[in-house]
């Protein structure tokens, strides 16, 4: 029997997982506050640990992504998986970011982190970490998110408590695997299916501006947010994707963003639910004036898409395509006749 412990890589960006009390509050640390815990699985794993920064999620920003994606693309020859300790604020933004940034990845990337410190005894950090090591040791390549137990695709995941340590859910989509009384249980219909050479695709465009409509709201702000730069628009509109157009024609304004080189997708502010414009009247103004459907995206992979599409130079068009299919599971394909 081949007893030969699986190598994994921990890189650690800071967050909750590895803070402690300081005067001013929570700070974030190195990977000695991940010690103890670490400590506990050196028996199953051999663990190598790489400090990459130390950060308040909320701080993390674009150019963070990058060097993460940077870090997974150039250590990923000399372990089996890894696991990306982060804090949980933004941690849906990056675990999709990654999911662009690294299409190919042949080995599992599992991000985790908790809403309590591993020095509170009530933390629910090495719950976590035990779950993403175990997804980490799995054979099963791509960039995942391992939380209360349950292992969601990284372009899937989005938090919704913000102190509850059922923080994240899967939306639209089902658990890549969860761990019960039998282990690691793996659904291996919803790994990623790939075969392609692993690239690393870094480049990004953050001028995204991501707008939740509200009755009462005028068309101007989307020719303001063109003059301000901005060359993605995310929109989170009302049900299947409606928003208002008498009185304030918003879909006049957005016609206007599109005629100025400006891609602009429109989702749902239903969670659970996915933008179909081809329903109401609405709909199909805004399809006539250019706009590029979310489907059932995340908010947070819509946005990193957009941005890493911007980033690699794609024309409105070749937008529009990407957006069309899924590239690493954000959206739900139609099953094939």
């Amino acid at each position: 029997m081949n007893t030969k412990r699986k190598k994994i890589l921990l890189i650690t960006t800071g967050g909750t997982i590895a803070s402690a009390p300081g005067s001013d509050g929570l700070r974030p640390r190195t990977s000695e506050a991940l010690s103890e815990a670490l400590g506990s699985l050196t028996a199953h794993y051999e663990i190598l640990v790489r400090d990459l920064m130390c950060l308040d999620s909320s701080n993390i920003q674009p150019e963070q992504w990058q060097a993460i994606a940077r870090c997974v693309f150039a250590e990923r020859t000399g372990c089996d998986g890894m696991v990306i300790s982060h804090g949980t604020d933004t941690m849906a933004y990056t675990a999709s970011m990654l999911s662009f940034m690294l299409p190919g990845i042949d080995l599992p990337v599992v991000l985790t982190g908790a809403q309590l410190p591993l020095l509170d005894p009530l933390s629910d950090g090495p719950d976590n970490l035990r779950a993403a090591f175990a997804m980490a040791a799995s054979g099963c390549a791509g960039v995942f998110l391992a939380f209360g137990r349950k292992i969601m695709r990284g372009c899937r995941a989005v938090k919704v408590r913000a102190s509850g340590f059922d923080a994240f859910e899967s939306i639209n989509s089902r658990y890549v695997a969860q761990v019960t009384g039998s282990g690691l249980v793996l659904d291996r219909r919803l790994l990623p299916k790939s075969g392609q050479t692993p690239e690393l695709r870094d480049r990004l465009n953050q001028r995204v501006f991501l707008l939740k409509l509200t009755p009462g709201l005028e068309p101007a702000i989307f020719d303001v947010l063109v003059d301000l730069g901005y060359r993605g628009i995310v929109v989170e509109a009302f049900g299947l994707g409606g928003m208002h157009f008498l009185n304030r024609d918003l879909s006049g304004g957005i016609r206007r963003a599109v005629e100025r080189g400006v891609s602009v997708v429109i989702l749902s502010q239903c969670l659970y639910d996915s933008s179909d414009l081809h329903v109401y009247q609405v709909g199909r103004r805004l399809l006539e004036a250019g706009v590029i459907q979310g489907r059932d995206m995340t908010t947070e992979a819509a946005v990193t898409k957009l941005m890493w599409a911007l980033g690699q130079e794609c024309s409105m068009e070749e937008i529009r395509s990407l957006f069309a299919r899924s590239l690493a599971g954000e959206i739900t394909e139609p099953d094939p006749e």
